[in-house]
Order: structure tokens, then sequence, then C-alpha cells
């Protein structure tokens, strides 16, 4: 089977029959708090947040999967057992929905988690940042390239952001990160990147890059947010970078070494990112994705607009 994307004038395009390219392994870093959340995060995983009638962690599975993965690798920490529930099967609520004939529910709980698709849940034994969380997916992941997923970051695309970078590292190799530019003002909030040279529109080799600096220091306003392809051999170098900005581990640090024996390409994927670690980004999804739902979209927008009439 071969797929073909067609993304801002790039074609790229790769045979599913050639396994040595898959990617199989997703790891979704989730065992932060939410402060920004609170007090509704003090019991409740930020990720377990609904857009509409799924929650954020149920967005970056489906995205994972259809980008091919089959193991996904949750790092998880204290008040995340949500999470594992929401993934696992639960035979009495699926009766009660079977003698109730709620077919419609039953279906959608089923459609959770495919049956060929397994979850790992590994503890991050403290905060000690990103970089740590995907170093604790090693003993699962071992040397195989790896999808990173952080659900805060949700992105609505026509083809999933994942499946377009898996693409990119099929054609390319390498590792990927999804990029966007973001305001000068705005530098010190991500990790930013400088490009070597441009490999195909939309599409360019990192020569730097640096985690949260300055907006009067920042080299570009090309910013990684929340979406990797990484080569396995990543593992070594955040097992030895230490402690960086903020006094943790961070990923930015191990890609900076990578980068010295592999390729690292930036791809401006296609689609609109929201910021869900935000509230203001959280509310803007939800209202968006409610506009686009199925069932929900025609008559929320009726309500919307007579609203809006009253402001």
């Amino acid at each position: 089977m071969r797929l073909s994307l067609s993304l801002n004038l790039v074609e790229i395009r790769y045979d599913f029959g050639m396994s040595k390219k898959l990617i199989k392994m997703a790891v979704f870093p989730v065992a932060g708090r939410g402060t920004r959340f609170l007090p509704v995060t003090k019991a409740s995983p930020k990720e377990m947040l609904p857009i509409v009638d799924k929650p954020l962690i149920q967005y970056a599975v489906d995205e994972a999967l259809s980008a091919g993965a089959e193991t996904l690798v949750f790092i998880t920490g204290s008040s995340k057992r949500a999470i594992e529930d929401h993934f696992d099967s639960d035979p009495e609520l699926e009766a009660t929905l079977q003698a109730q004939g709620k077919q419609e529910l039953l279906d959608a709980l089923h459609g959770i988690l495919p049956s060929w698709a397994s979850c790992v849940y590994i503890r991050q034994s403290a905060p000690l940042g990103l970089g740590h969380a995907v170093l604790c997916a090693r003993p699962v992941v071992g040397e195989a390239p790896f999808m990173v997923h952080l659900a805060d970051d949700l992105i609505n695309a026509p083809v999933a952001c994942l499946k377009q970078m898996a693409a990119i590292h099929a054609e390319y190799g390498g590792s990927v990160l999804g990029v966007q530019n973001v305001p000068k003002q705005d530098t010190d909030k991500y990790g930013i990147v400088t490009l070597e040279r441009e490999v195909a529109p939309k599409l360019g080799k990192i020569s730097h890059i640096v985690e949260k600096p300055k907006p009067e220091k920042a080299a570009s306003t090309l910013a990684v947010v929340g979406r990797y392809v990484l080569s396995g051999s990543i593992f070594e170098d955040l097992a030895k970078i230490g402690k960086g900005a903020g006094g943790e581990i961070q990923l930015t640090d191990g890609i900076a070494r990578l980068m010295q024996r592999e390729p690292v390409y930036a791809f401006e994927f296609e689609g609109k990112r929201y910021d869900c670690g935000s509230k203001l980004g959280y509310l803007q999804a939800t209202v968006e994705y409610a506009l686009n739902h199925p069932r929900l979209g025609d008559e929320f927008a009726v309500y919307l607009k007579k609203f809006a009439a009253t402001l």
C-alpha cells in the first residue's frame, strides 16, 4: 500500500510494505500536574480534560494510531490513574449499555482503543523534565525510532500531524520535529530552532536548537510544538546530559547532542494548533471542535449567533 500526501507543495511518498520504516512506538509524557488548571486538575489529569466528548489524551492516541503506532507508552505520575482507566475495558458498563440497547454508546467505548494496540504505563519517579520523561520509555522502546506526543498541543489537520511526520521520516530518515512560527515575544516558552538549509518546502535541516531563549536572544521564531519523531539513539544523549534550563533534563538538550551524529529536521506541519495547556487555548479548541461536531455543530452555531447578539 502506498501513501501519498500533498502538504504545501511537498509530495511525500512511502511504501507501507517497507516495515523497517514503520514506527510502532508512541510515547506520551503525561506526568505533569497541570497546575494552570487547578483546582480541576487536583485529582483529575489535565490530559483527561474533555474537548466536547473526548479527552485530550484520546485525541493524542488517535493521532498516534493513525500514524502507525501499535504500542502506546504513557509516562505517568501521581493522580494519573484515570488515564489507565480510560483505556482499560469496563465489562460492567459495556454489559449495561448492551442490555439497554445503547449500541451507539457501546460502539464509542469499543472505539477508544483498537484490539491490536497495547498500552504500557511507566511511573516517572520525580518531576525531572520532559527529557527525563522520554528517557523513562527506554526499556520499552529500545533503539527503534519512536514518536513523542504532548497532549497539551491539539492539532486539527486534514492528515494527522504525526502521520505527516512519519511520512517525512520514511522519506528522509533522521529525526523530525514539528514546528511553527510563533510571535517573537513568545520564544521563551518554546524550544527554538535555526535551519542549516532547506531540504524541501516547509522542511529544513536543523543546525541549532535552544530551550526557551529570551526574545532578544532568539535566533529565529521557529518553535517546536509538541510533536517529535526521534531516533532511538537519543536515549544515550538523554542519559548523559544532566540538568539544563529550569534545573530539568531537557529534551531539547538531548536533541542538540543527537544533531552532532544524525540529521534532525524541522517540519512545518499542515494544520491548526491549539495550546490546550492554557485556559484560553483550551476554550478556543472546545468552541471550534464543537462547531465542527457532526451532531452538535449546527445547533451550537445557532446558539453562538444568538449569544453573540446579546453582547
